[in-house]
């Protein structure tokens, strides 16, 4: 901190010791680290306390940001929410409604599922196809049974990638 040479403190030393006089220097010096001792504890205490503040603002800014991103995220599900809500009360009333002849007429916005005939459906409900052992060999149906698809999932030859949560019984 300050630039104080060898030979600079002992001119200071050899001073004190003059001016102060040899049985009150020791006491003195104590007194001086003390002070010094003091004043290093303040400096860094202050330091503290402002990096302490300044992370805090950081933190209060983050914050704000996530909130801000959080009710984004919330409004945009609402819309979402809604827009679905309207096409489903659509279809409500259309199929409340019916047209002549017994066949609801829907929205532009919905489109109808394919059907399937119900012999088709029941031949693959009555012979499911066999599912491959590995995961990176199976080749499904477009749309299979419902069966098949229990025994796909059961043998594990959909990955999605996400690995199921594992916590221990009787933990929190």
């Amino acid at each position: 901190m300050f630039d104080i040479s060898f030979w600079e403190l002992a001119i200071v030393g050899i001073v004190a010791l003059i001016v102060i006089g040899p049985e009150r220097l020791p006491g003195v010096a104590r007194t001086a680290g003390h002070l010094f001792g003091r004043l290093q504890r303040y400096v860094s205490t202050v330091k503290h306390d402002i990096q302490r503040e300044i992370e805090a603002s950081e933190l209060a800014k983050v914050k704000q940001e996530v909130h801000a991103a959080a009710r984004a995220f919330e409004d945009s599900v609402q819309q979402h929410a809604s827009s679905i809500n309207r096409e489903v009360q659509a279809i409500e009333s259309a199929a409340s409604a019916g047209a002549p002849g017994g066949q609801a007429v829907l929205p532009d916005s919905v489109a109808a599922p394919p059907v399937a005939s119900d012999a088709a459906a029941e031949a693959s409900a009555a012979n499911p196809a066999p599912i491959p052992s590995s995961p990176a060999a199976a080749k499904l149906p477009d749309s299979p049974s419902p069966p098949v698809a229990a025994q796909a999932y059961a043998q594990g030859a959909f990955d999605f990638g996400v690995e199921p949560v594992r916590r221990p019984m009787g933990g929190r």
